[in-house]
């Protein structure tokens, strides 16, 4: 069974972190995640984080370093969620790809329902408030 390789965004701004809310007919449908998508065939990670954010959100964004790699089997695939830090450089913020969009403090982050492959972010992030929330 081949790996899918995911990347997701990491956008921090005045404490709060953006997070979406995945469509209702999609897999984990309503559920909400760190903004991202798929890396198609032969596309460069940081590439696809742009692509998807463009599609989702219409906004450019610088893609940073990584925040974290998690290794997440779902029933059917196994996926390798790569987590970049990212600003929005360009645009503002339209959920035309998802079903809605929030800023969430730490706090808030901690009660929204997400994919299982998103929980060891949370923790991460729990793990590294102080640093995280400073860059």
């Amino acid at each position: 069974m081949k790996t899918v390789i995911v990347t997701a965004a990491l956008t921090i701004e005045q404490g709060k972190l953006l997070v979406t809310q995945r469509r209702k007919d999609s897999s984990h449908g309503l559920l909400w995640e760190f903004p991202g998508g798929k890396v198609e065939e032969g596309e460069d990670p940081r590439g696809a984080l742009r692509r998807e954010l463009k599609e989702e959100l219409d906004v450019e964004v610088e893609v940073g370093g990584l925040f974290d790699a998690v290794f997440h089997f779902y029933p059917d695939y196994p996926i390798l969620l790569l987590v970049y830090r990212c600003r929005v450089e360009k645009g503002f913020l339209r959920p035309i790809g998802c079903h809605d969009l929030r800023w969430v403090t730490l706090r808030e982050l901690e009660t929204l329902v997400m994919p299982p492959a998103d929980d060891p972010i949370r923790k991460h992030l729990f793990s590294s408030e102080q640093k995280v929330l400073l860059f």
